[in-house]
């Protein structure tokens, strides 16, 4: 079995932040621990029916602590409010779940609590309210949510317990507590959802408030539903994803792209941090749930800024014997499938990757060329580039390629991290306009890094709209002045300086950073040759050159 190794760079900055860690004496710089663990919110059942667990030699063990040997560090507990004693039903009521938390925290776990506003289970298909809040006002709801939350909380707070995490809801993409929490009724939903908010901030501000809806492979899903969160002024920390290839009726493989990047966009799209919590796989399928759960993994630490939080396996423990379930990841003999090494060493990798920063200008006319800003990591200068000029409807849905690149035609120019490059396609000149677009139509640009002759995809990256202007509506034609003019040096500390080596008459200068932002004009610069761009920040510009024969723009980079 291949092990992925995973490789974390530590980037030294000028002045160096300290945080207390351990102990008041002990400080140093940290990135938070990944979190990799299990919802186990059936172990307590499975113990009082006698269910015993054992490690890989027959030795009996505290099913806790051959999740821990594992590599996981956390642990994932539901809650129902009013629940049956039905076996695997019911349960998981507030003081069985404080039980359980306890035990797990006594164990070095990380908690993380699974409010399901229900007497059973919630998920897409079943919001059903609590039998005590059945009969209750929108008014009285708002205050159950509230409540219960607070009180939970609290008593795990006095329990010597404070979660990490807490979910407000579960698998919620339909809403929660239907009929008045339903998606039909935005505005209700999210005043329920900021009850469970402002209960959770009361008890710790420090505990991260998760929003959590299922199949995290499917973008338009979360877009519609996240989109509609902001709209509605939801306050949350973290978007929660359930991500189940069994019940998509396909292989990991068919989706695990789409999953990287739906993470990475709900990152980009809405400032938030993301966690897969719930993935699982056929037991009966060992490597191919081990590969998964891998994939999985790194999909989540691809995400930039560690914003990417962790993965934890639903009911790994919760054997089929048991069960009935299908996922666990167990045998029948008592003893924890080898699926689950996936989580006992992380993989380390240099993480190749590629980020769109900007475009160069932005309008641009068809028939001319539009420019992206890159940054990139890769382990090896013979990768290549596919960059893409589509168009998509209102959701993000694409609906056509415009123009995209062809065999290996771009090839990344050197190994590095956080490598800066600029990428052309030429917008065709049956291109349409922006402005005559309908129904939220818009343009993007995309770019995949792949290796060489499309062996392997290493990352990918969505760029923000791009507008598309009608041929000659901008007013500037643009010449190649490239042979006259050089711009050096490159990277700049202080003086950008340019030779005019045809004598060309300069009219004007321009300078935008990769937003598009103009930082420095002047509409006066004959005979000028220099520009002092000591005072702009760190990162990407674009001087625009105009000239008698028309305009060049340079890509420089400030240091």
């Amino acid at each position: 079995m291949n092990k992925i190794i995973l490789q974390f760079r530590l980037i030294l900055m000028p002045f160096l932040m300290f945080v207390t860690y351990f102990s008041s004496n002990a400080q140093t710089v940290t990135t938070p621990e990944f979190s990799k663990g299990g919802d186990v919110s059936w172990l307590p059942q499975m113990e009082a029916t006698g269910y015993k667990f054992y490690d890989i030699d027959g030795t009996e063990k505290d099913c806790l602590q051959l999740l821990k040997d594992r590599g996981m560090n956390t642990i994932r507990l539901r809650v129902f409010v009013n629940p049956s004693n039905d076996k695997t039903n019911g349960h998981c009521s507030p003081t069985e779940t404080v039980a359980l938390a306890v035990r797990a925290k006594n164990m070095g776990m990380r908690i993380m609590i699974d409010f399901h506003y229900s007497d059973t289970w919630a998920d897409p298909a079943h919001q059903t309210k609590p039998a005590a809040w059945a009969s209750h006002s929108f008014a009285d709801l708002q205050n159950d949510v509230y409540n219960h939350t607070y009180d939970v909380l609290n008593a795990l707070k006095v329990a010597g317990v404070t979660p990490e995490w807490v979910q407000i809801g579960n698998e919620i993409p339909g809403g929660m507590l239907w009929p008045e929490g339903s998606t039909t009724n935005w505005s209700q939903l999210a005043q329920l959802l900021n009850k469970g908010y402002e209960a959770t901030k009361a008890i710790d501000t420090a505990i991260k408030v998760i929003i959590h809806i299922d199949q995290g492979n499917n973008n338009a899903r979360f877009r519609w539903f996240f989109d509609n969160v902001k709209t509605n002024n939801v306050k949350y920390d973290v978007i929660g994803m359930s991500y189940y290839p069994y019940w998509l009726n396909s292989d990991y493989t068919v989706t695990i792209t789409n999953l990287e990047n739906n993470l990475k966009e709900m990152v980009s799209r809405y400032g938030k941090e993301v966690m897969v919590v719930e993935v699982g796989g056929d037991y009966t399928k060992v490597q191919n749930t081990y590969d998964m759960l891998l994939a999985v993994i790194v999909a989540v630490k691809k995400v930039s800024d560690n914003k990417g939080l962790g993965v934890i396996y639903w009911e790994p423990q919760g054997e089929k014997s048991w069960s009935g379930y299908q996922l666990s990841a167990w045998q029948s003999n008592g003893k924890p499938s080898v699926a689950l090494d996936a989580f006992k060493n992380d993989v380390n990798l240099v993480i190749e990757q590629v980020k769109i920063d900007g475009f160069a200008a932005n309008p641009v006319e068809e028939e001319k060329n539009v420019s992206i800003n890159l940054t990139y990591t890769a382990n090896t200068a013979t990768d290549y580039f596919y960059v893409g000029l589509f168009k998509r409807n209102s959701s993000g849905e694409w609906l056509q390629t415009i123009v995209e690149s062809s065999g290996n035609q771009f090839l990344v120019p050197s190994a590095g991290t956080n490598v800066a490059t600029q990428l052309t396609l030429g917008i065709p000149l049956a291109t349409t306009p922006t402005a005559s677009l309908t129904n939220g139509e818009y343009y993007d640009m995309y770019v995949e890094l792949w290796t060489a002759n499309w062996g392997t995809k290493l990352g990918s990256s969505l760029s923000s709209k791009l507008t598309i202007a009608a041929r000659g509506s901008l007013g500037v034609e643009e010449n190649n002045l490239a042979k006259e003019l050089i711009v050096y040096p490159n990277p700049v500390t202080n003086t950008l300086s340019f030779k005019n080596t045809n004598n060309e008459i300069i009219k004007s200068l321009k300078i935008t950073n990769i937003e598009g932002k103009t930082v420095y004009s002047n509409v006066n610069s004959e005979g000028q040759n220099t520009i002092d761009v000591s005072k702009l920040s760190s990162g990407i510009y674009i001087l625009s050159i105009v000239a008698e024969d028309g305009t060049q723009q340079f890509k420089f980079i400030k240091k």
